[in-house]
């Protein structure tokens, strides 16, 4: 540990800070493994598939925006020592609500997606073996007792490995399918073909633009990341994250332009477009290829699961944590925030609730259509939350809850506003896509 050389606004001592290295990274790896899923990744394949490279300028952005929300997140975790949940109750009792009623629902749909999204490659892999059913309960089991009985420290080597897996899948598949140097280039113009708004939106917002940005300042603190002097690590820990998602999008265009624009191959939309194109990958280049991008697939999306079954239980945990108790100070706060809070929170019953609430409860919509209005409730509390989290972000890192030496400059705040700009865009048009 470095000897303390300052004091913080509030008398206490202040590390002097480290130097960003290498070693540290972790909390960005697992943001950047929970937030790509399958969905994201057939969304891009069939942004390539329309448009070929012409949209690559828009994945670069989608970074840079990634890139500016999640490092503000932390920023925030680690200017104040205070949680981000606590910032959030801080601007008001509307957030409490709107989080609350967000959690709960958004959790019982999307449990069910994740452990179906996971299970499709298995059956893939096992076509003879049991159904998608059967799978999808599995998986569910699997992160729930990986999460309840692990703390960070493991969670973040196996994320590690999984993101690792889907990297060296995808840029192998990229790679196979040749990709075409001069169109990559050129592809970074920014120019908008006709029909392209929509896809070129959902690249820059889509890709790894879920609730697990918000997670980030969390898993900063469990890292053992708990004052300013760690801002310089989580900075470059956040590009090494979302540079490394940028090149996931980057891959997944290549592999979309060149295997399906020039064939006019469609796929489904959603998580099945990626068993297409597996049937795609073992026609061209055999049952070897394909398989191991049904590996990779798996990776994907077991890596969202049990990365939103942690990151996410522990906000609720965090939740629950401030609900109860009274509006803390920001010394007050400092108790609840950083590695033992985080420690703490990751044995509470809370923590646990949740997680047995993103397990159990969903394994009933795997043999049910999702009821109507939950399908409505779920698309809208979701279409609003990245604009929510864009647009708190810049209040609280404008105001006197931040210290002076660590609120916004220009540069955040315009990107913070584009990105908010972008995801009110983008929320519009998916309540306007919803089955009214």
């Amino acid at each position: 540990m470095a000897e303390t050389s300052a004091t913080t606004e509030t008398g206490e001592p202040a590390s002097r800070p480290r130097k960003s290295s290498w070693k540290y990274i972790g909390p960005g790896i697992v943001v950047a493994a929970t937030g790509v899923g399958a969905g994201d990744l057939v969304a891009t394949l069939i942004a390539g598939s329309k448009f070929g490279y012409t949209l690559m300028w828009a994945a670069v952005i989608g970074c840079v925006v990634k890139i500016s929300l999640a490092e503000a997140a932390g920023r925030w975790h680690l200017a104040t020592g205070r949680t981000l949940f606590d910032g959030w109750r801080s601007l008001g009792p509307w957030t409490t609500v709107y989080f609350a009623i967000y959690v709960v629902v958004w959790g019982f749909i999307y449990g069910a997606t994740a452990m179906s999204s996971s299970a499709l490659p298995i059956v893939a892999l096992f076509p003879d073996g049991p159904g998608l059913k059967f799978w999808a309960i599995v998986t569910g089991l699997i992160g729930l007792v990986f999460v309840w009985f692990n703390r960070y420290a493991v969670f973040e080597k196996v994320m590690t490995v999984l993101i690792g897996i889907m990297f060296v899948v995808v840029m192998y598949v990229a790679i196979r399918v040749v990709p075409d140097v001069g169109a990559s280039f050129a592809g970074l113009l920014p120019v908008l073909p006709d029909g392209s708004l929509l896809y070129t939106l959902g690249l820059i917002g889509g890709v790894g633009g879920t609730i697990t940005m918000a997670a980030y300042g969390y898993w900063v603190n469990a890292k053992g990341w708990s004052n300013s002097s760690w801002m310089k690590v989580m900075r470059l820990d956040n590009r090494v994250a979302y540079i490394t998602t940028g090149l996931f999008v980057v891959a997944m265009l290549v592999v979309g332009a060149e295997l399906l624009h020039a064939s006019q191959i469609a796929l489904t939309s959603g998580d099945r477009g990626l068993i297409d194109l597996g049937k795609v990958l073992e026609d061209r280049f055999g049952a070897g290829t394909a398989k191991l991008f049904l590996i990779g697939f798996f990776a994907t999306s077991f890596s969202s699961l049990i990365g939103v079954w942690h990151g996410v239980s522990l906000m609720f945990a965090d939740f629950v944590e401030r609900f109860r108790a009274p509006a803390a100070g920001a010394e007050q706060a400092e108790e609840h925030a950083g590695p033992a809070a985080t420690e703490r929170q990751q044995r509470s019953l809370p923590f646990r609730a949740y997680l047995l609430w993103l397990t159990f409860p969903p394994m009933t919509l795997l043999w049910l259509d999702e009821p109507f209005g939950l399908v409505i409730a779920y698309g809208v509390l979701g279409a609003f939350f990245m604009p929510f989290l864009a647009l708190t972000l810049i209040w609280l890192l404008n105001s006197s809850r931040t210290p002076g030496e660590w609120r916004n400059g220009w540069v955040s705040n315009g990107m913070l506003a584009l990105s908010g700009l972008l995801f009110v865009v983008l929320c519009v048009q998916q309540v306007r896509d919803l089955p009214w």
